[in-house]
């Protein structure tokens, strides 16, 4: 059997502190808002995010606390890591640490190198 035809277009990870992840999103990683809206319906507010000259979205979802869709968070509940290339690891690096995000981990491999940090409700974050 064959699938239809798709194009994977975006991402969507809940957030538990919108601005503080908009924050971390568009000053630590250089993406820039896309688009902005509410869901009335959830209770929620969307925030669509881009990386430069990139369709990809990343969309940060944030629910109220009294929306049904504000459970318990779970870091990344089954989402491993989002991966970002940038121009200058270390530069990242530090640019994260300077805004408290730590290193929490550096991998050298096959002559690539790549480092985790968190996002800011736990979600690993791949710099490569």
């Amino acid at each position: 059997m064959i699938g239809v035809k798709s194009k994977f277009t975006y991402v969507g990870i809940r957030v538990t502190n919108l601005q503080k992840s908009i924050d971390f999103y568009t000053k630590i990683l250089g993406m820039k808002i896309a688009g902005r809206g509410k869901v009335e319906q959830t209770k929620g507010e969307t925030v669509a995010l881009q990386s430069e000259n990139d369709s990809f979205i990343l969309e940060l979802n944030y629910y109220e606390k009294d929306s049904p869709y504000n459970t318990p968070y779970t870091v990344g509940e089954g989402l491993d890591h989002l991966a970002f290339k940038v121009d200058d690891l270390d530069k990242a690096l530090e640019e994260a640490r300077s805004a408290g995000h730590r290193t929490l981990l550096q991998l050298k491999a096959d002559g690539g190198r790549w480092a985790y940090i968190e996002d800011p409700d736990g979600i690993w974050i791949e710099l490569f």
